[in-house]
């Protein structure tokens, strides 16, 4: 059975046809997503020196750990490197925006907070960036979840959540984990 010249060329047209609408589908998908629903790929790169990460600066050994700002948020400072958090304990408020900021000077890690929205990669020469709230007070882990070595296995801290009314920060707005 032979197919004429006239029936490919309608065939063609139909698979174009569909092509086109599929694309459109796609198309329309990702406009939605991005305008109302307001996602986008990462645009807010922040870089930073690997080898020079404790000196000074933002991620220095004074300034690691949870900090109140004075916007009332809260950020978390940790470096990653083999094979720990720096700190392995950070406390956070109850149901409060939290905002984690991570580096690592060495290879890439990952944390995952259990049982939460946090996970994320963290590579060399980039500050990683999440958001969350903590709904339920209690100690959550945070394992690094890529291999980064014969050490990976270890590699875990530790998240406290407290009640609002148990998180007490220092004058500097510091808060740390204190020893059960």
């Amino acid at each position: 059975m032979a197919i004429s010249e006239t029936g490919v060329v309608q065939s063609e047209r139909r698979w174009a046809l569909a092509m086109a609408v599929v694309s459109v589908i796609f198309l329309t998908a990702i406009l939605y997503a991005a305008i109302a629903q307001h996602l986008s790929p990462p645009s807010n790169v922040e870089l930073i020196d690997p080898a020079t990460i404790h000196v000074s600066g933002e991620f220095a050994e004074d300034n690691l750990g949870t900090r109140l700002e004075p916007e009332g948020g809260v950020v978390i400072r940790l470096v990653t490197t083999q094979f720990s958090f720096v700190p392995s304990c950070v406390v956070v408020p109850q149901d409060a925006p939290v905002t984690f900021r991570v580096v690592s000077p060495d290879v890439i890690h990952g944390i995952m907070v259990v049982g939460t929205n946090v996970n994320t990669m963290i590579v060399p020469g980039y500050i990683s960036r999440v958001r969350t709230r903590f709904a339920e007070a209690g100690e959550k882990l945070m394992p690094c979840h890529e291999f980064c070595g014969l050490g990976h296995s270890q590699m875990i801290a530790k998240v406290r959540v407290v009640p609002v009314n148990e998180f007490k920060p220092d004058a500097d707005g510091r808060a740390h984990c204190a020893e059960p």
